[in-house]
């Protein structure tokens, strides 16, 4: 190899090694956690106690930070029945999720997630409960996750194929164990962006910035202090 074509490909190399680590700038990036320092992404409590009476506005937030990664298929919003206030729900329909190479999409939680969906095919769906209380509102953001089964038992065809991105079993209660749906693996639930989820909408409710997404590939020590 000349030694023009090794210094091309040390600077492919390079380009590809930055743009993996996050030199790239994307929202959030200037306020990622600092390994140095220790600090830690506070942990939400999951249904999380919102301290605020404004029902149908907390209601719009939570839509709206749901849409900001899914795709909502349908909603029933809190509503008021004489001096009652009635339960809200919302569902999303499946997210195929984002890679590496998608930095600016939030539904991948941290660099582990990035790195699972970049090597095979994972999709999110999520299920938001809004419980009217009398000091405030509990939000439970559930968030279930499914591997791709891209190849059937055997058979002899390529996996390219079998593509099942819209697929979808109906699930009378979501909350419980979730049966197999046609083509995909369940993964339980993805506790990192059900909290990557309670922080935004907390931090829309009380009017501060939200917590960044932790795309680096190191991992923060200790589990925070819980939010309230």
């Amino acid at each position: 190899m000349g030694k023009d074509a090794f210094f091309l490909w040390m600077g492919g190399v390079v380009g590809w090694v930055c743009l993996l680590a996050g030199c790239m700038t994307y929202p959030e990036a200037a306020i990622l956690p600092d390994p140095l320092t220790g600090s830690t992404l506070p942990v939400y409590q999951n249904p999380l106690l919102l301290a605020s009476t404004e029902y149908e506005k907390v209601w719009e937030i939570v839509a709206d930070v749901i849409d900001d990664e899914f795709r909502i298929e349908r909603e029933m919003p809190v509503r008021r029945m004489g001096d009652v206030w009635t339960e809200g729900r919302l569902e999303t329909y499946p997210l195929v999720g984002s890679t590496l190479l998608e930095p600016w999409r939030e539904d991948a939680a941290n660099f582990d997630e990035k790195l699972e969906g970049t090597l095979q095919t994972i999709r999110r769906r999520a299920v938001v409960r809004v419980i009217p209380a009398q000091a405030g509102q509990w939000v439970e953001v559930v968030v279930f996750k499914e591997l791709e089964d891209a190849r059937p038992l055997r058979s002899p065809a390529g996996s390219a194929t079998f593509r099942y991105d819209t697929s979808l079993t109906r699930i009378e209660n979501p909350v419980t164990e979730q049966p197999t749906n046609i083509g995909w693996i369940p993964l339980g639930r993805d506790t990192a962006l059900e909290q990557h989820l309670l922080g935004k909408i907390q931090a829309r409710v009380s009017g501060l910035p939200p917590q960044p997404i932790p795309f680096w590939p190191w991992k923060t020590t200790g589990g925070g202090s819980s939010a309230r």
